[in-house]
């Protein structure tokens, strides 16, 4: 179980620290006429795009670098669960734009955000 959640997590880490990373240094017209998958910018000013790039690295760096050094692991399923919450606003978001062919994709990080905040703080916690 500890290797399927550090699996997970290491995929889930590479995903938002690119994606997140693109935000931040990616203007947001650029972000939209990438192709559908970027329109919800139109529904955020560019501050909030740069934001929420922002918060997707920093939790990106809190899914593993906490477990790693063994300093604070506790923050492991912190950082999943602002995730979580970062996935679900996306989810909400390309429903209320009519996109629900993208939704899949947000329910399925979604799935394994929650599969690794359920392992880390239950059966395979770091404190336990």
């Amino acid at each position: 179980m500890n290797l399927a959640l550090w699996i997970v997590t290491g995929l889930l880490a590479l995903a938002f620290l690119a994606g997140g990373g693109y935000k931040v240094v990616t203007p947001k017209a650029r972000i939209a006429a990438a192709g559908p998958s970027g329109q919800w910018v139109e529904d955020f000013g560019p501050g909030s795009v740069k934001a929420i790039g922002a918060l997707e690295v920093l939790a990106a760096i809190g899914l593993v670098l906490p477990a790693v050094l063994d300093i604070a692991p506790g923050l492991v399923p912190v950082a999943a669960l602002g995730l979580l919450l970062i996935m679900v606003g996306a989810a909400i978001t390309r429903i209320r734009r009519n996109e629900l062919n993208l939704v899949g994709v947000d329910v399925v990080y979604i799935v394994l955000i929650a599969f690794v905040v359920w392992g880390r703080l239950g059966p395979e916690s770091f404190t336990g």
